[in-house]
């Protein structure tokens, strides 16, 4: 299994940036999808972003214009980069990736707040 590793976290003020980044201890693409995942507090997890394999990108509506996913290859890595930020953005993060196999691995999460 390929262990997925999230950074980039933290405390921005509404209508910052943040970048997160997900790392995997393998080959990236072993995955059919990496997606990023959020969870606020008493709320459920929710899909915010997803790539497949094909390059196939899939966005929350919430989120659409404001956030990008992207991967680099040669570095095995996911990368979310949010703009526009806004109080209800304030959730942990995950990573999730799911192989061919439906296998699935998680990352630890990474808490982000949008706050003044």
């Amino acid at each position: 299994q390929v262990q997925l590793v999230e950074s980039g976290g933290g405390l921005v003020q509404p209508g910052g940036s943040l970048r997160l980044s997900c790392a995997a201890f393998g080959n990236i693409l072993w995955f059919e999808i990496v997606a990023w995942y959020r969870q606020a507090p008493g709320k459920q997890r929710e899909l915010v972003a997803s790539i497949f394999r094909d390059g196939r990108i899939r966005y929350l509506d919430s989120v659409q214009g404001r956030f990008t996913i992207s991967r680099d290859n040669a570095r095995n890595k996911v990368d979310l980069q949010m703009n526009s930020l806004k109080p209800e953005d304030t959730a942990v993060y995950y990573c999730g990736g799911l192989t061919p196999e439906n296998e699935r691995s998680w990352g630890q999460g990474t808490q982000v707040t949008v706050s003044s």
